[in-house]
């Protein structure tokens, strides 16, 4: 039986990235789980002086009359109220009761949402197997390291169970986590009746109602289908089939060129190269918007020894692959991960229409005149996210979602109908749109708890990192150089870019792992960063240091002085900010100003080769660490221009 997979009239959910809009929907799908999702309580101390476990015990629920929707009641039976026990969900509930809020969290399936049980948790599982895999196999690797390994192979099921059991652990820490602390789970579906109030329940049973002074919408969304498209679950399936790896198709496509389509190739091309090991061909096509067709086709018997490696195809519409990274980092990713694994790729090119086993004819974007016909056993639909906002309620409260997203200001504060802000509702994470990430909406979520608490504070989302787990990792944070460009142009203001290399760095070196680029934009008359961009070894690691510097509102010219461990990947940034020509000097003051050793603050040394036995004491009395390199690196590192050591 044959069904259908077509590709005419397609929908997409325009959404909103790094500030910036975009007509593509957006497949970012990462993980901001706080410390509890790994079963690590929160103390706290009570006025006695002894630590104990927050334990609020759980309230009473009360039922209400659903009638009289348009008059807020005049008692609640909750301080907060969240509908949707995703990460966003789950962040905003454990700071509010850090803040003292008697708190209620409404979830309809699992306590995780999307992140945990079918996106950044199993798909992270999935990828550090094909990490794994992709090193071991890489016989030019192995032997530069010395090493000599046989043939390396998996077992589809023990890769399965070890994303499942990942979801399942995290899942249960998380709900332990917020009993722990007092959280009320609601169990249902969750919907506004009324100002501040909710009503929730399972299908065929009564609905409950409940009050809270304040609500956060946080229901997240699901995988965004094109119209045309019928999902079975088994031939044409979603991100949310994939991760449970019931197979590995001997023929697959992958549609969709985001985040969730290029980590999903990486994990099919490396257990795909298992069967790489009997010579079977691969191709991987790039279609319009970022469409990704991943076909791993399989040859005659008489040609599997002839094939020496994978064949690649990519397929894109636009005018060069990975449209949305900064193009910098996106030529050397081309050159990293598509040109040595033989990648071929074609530019220009969208699918017209398909039937089942997935028979796609490929159209030039332009002409629509036909290029190619692929036939696949297999199409994984990752086009993106579209939000879950569907039954929420909101026509109750006079609320109108754009595209399926709940309109928010920039305090997350729901806006209606009529452009008036809804009192005591909030929306966060993937249902407003303005940052499809799981941290974002966790981040989102806090700045919202700090608001109903009585401090205003306002999230700069420029300032939030977002990563692709390939291998090598790519990460960014802020706006691209044509971004950062554009804004300087209607702004007034030059822009300088920095750049460093992991060629450069010994740790990278030692793993063998040198391809790699760091990218700094920044304003040279105030060093302001504008963005970095990495692409390398643990890039999803690195760019932290540079988030938390935007931010903290940090200038380059202060975080310059910060001091790296060496040998580390780290100081891939700490090159990166050193090499930034800065006009504005560093600040007079810093917010750790007491210096290590008061008696050697001005010691004046003549040359590089300081006194060591000096440098070690000094190390010794403040840090108490390892005497053969680490004083005289300290002191060298801390020369200033006038040849005096600060530390």
């Amino acid at each position: 039986m044959h069904s259908t997979l077509s590709f005419s009239q397609a929908t997409t959910v325009p959404t909103t990235n790094y500030a910036f809009h975009s007509q593509s929907p957006i497949n970012l799908r990462f993980c901001g789980l706080r410390r509890e999702a790994f079963g690590i309580s929160i103390l706290t101390r009570s006025s006695s002086g002894r630590v104990r476990l927050s334990t609020r015990g759980r309230s009473k629920r009360t039922s209400a009359s659903t009638g009289n929707n348009g008059t807020p009641p005049k008692s609640f039976d909750y301080d907060l109220i969240i509908i949707g026990a995703g990460v966003g969900g789950h962040g905003a509930a454990l700071h509010a009761v850090e803040k003292g809020l008697k708190t209620a969290i409404i979830e309809g399936d699992v306590v995780g949402g999307t992140c945990v049980n079918r996106g950044c948790v199993p798909s992270k599982a999935l990828l550090a197997v094909s990490g794994r895999m992709r090193e071991l196999q890489s016989e030019h690797h192995m032997k530069a390291l010395g090493l000599q390994v046989s043939a390396a192979g998996y077992d589809r099921q023990g890769v399965a169970d070890h994303a499942n059991n990942l979801a399942s652990k995290i899942r249960s820490n998380l709900t332990n986590s917020m009993k722990a602390l007092g959280v009320d789970i609601l169990t249902g579906f969750g919907t506004i009746v009324g100002p501040q109030k909710v009503k929730y329940g399972k299908v065929g049973f009564t609905d409950n109602v409940v009050t809270a002074k304040d609500i956060i919408i946080a229901t997240g969304s699901v995988p965004f289908v094109p119209k045309g498209i019928e999902v079975d679950g088994k031939t044409v399936i979603t991100s949310d089939h994939a991760l449970k790896l019931e197979f590995v198709p001997d023929w697959i496509a992958i549609v969709g060129s985001g985040y969730i389509g290029l980590e999903f190739s990486d994990v099919y091309t490396a257990l795909g190269s298992e069967v790489l090991e009997m010579k079977i061909a691969l191709k991987l096509c790039f279609s319009t918007l970022g469409l990704i067709y991943a076909v791993i086709e399989t040859p005659s018997w008489e040609d599997l020894y002839s094939l020496p490696t994978a064949i690649v195809t990519f397929i894109e519409a636009l005018d060069q692959l990975m449209p949305g990274f900064d193009p910098e980092i996106s030529k050397l990713a081309q050159r990293v991960l598509i040109n040595p694994r033989k990648i071929d790729y074609h530019t220009g090119i969208t699918p017209a229409r398909d039937g089942k086993p997935v028979i796609v004819e490929l159209t030039d974007a332009k002409t629509k005149e036909h290029k190619d016909t692929l036939e696949v056993d297999a199409a994984l639909i990752a086009t993106g996210r579209a939000p879950f906002t569907y039954g929420l309620g909101l026509e109750n409260i006079n609320v109108v979602t754009q595209r399926g997203f709940v309109p928010v200001d920039e305090r997350m504060r729901v806006i209606d109908a009529n452009g008036n802000l809804v009192p005591h509702l909030y929306c966060i994470g993937d249902a407003n749109g303005k940052m499809m990430l799981a941290h974002a909406a966790s981040a989102q979520g806090i700045s919202v708890v700090e608001q109903v608490t009585g401090r205003d504070h306002v999230l700069n989302h420029l300032s939030v990192p977002a990563a692709c787990f390939t291998h090598p990792e790519i990460s960014m944070v802020g706006l691209t150089e044509p971004q950062a460009r554009e804004k300087a142009e209607k702004e007034g203001f030059e822009i300088s870019v920095a750049k460093t290399s992991f060629k450069a760095n010994t740790k990278a070196l030692a793993e063998n792992e040198g391809e790699g680029l760091a990218k700094l934009i920044y304003r040279p008359d105030n060093g302001e960063i504008l963005g970095v961009h990495i692409f390398g070894l643990h890039a999803a690691d690195l760019i932290h240091e540079a988030s938390n510097a935007v931010a903290l509102g940090t200038r380059i010219q202060d975080i310059r002085f910060a001091v790296h461990a060496h040998p580390t990947l780290s100081e891939v940034l700490d090159e990166l900010f050193k090499s930034a020509k800065v006009k504005a000097p560093a600040s007079t003051s810093s917010p750790i100003s007491e210096p290590v050793a008061a008696e050697y603050q001005g010691t004046s040394f003549p040359s590089l080769a300081v006194d060591i036995d000096s440098a070690a004491k000094v190390g010794e009395e403040s840090f108490h660490v390892n005497h053969d390199c680490a004083y005289s690196v300290l002191a060298a590192v801390s020369l200033c221009c006038d040849d005096k050591l600060y530390v």
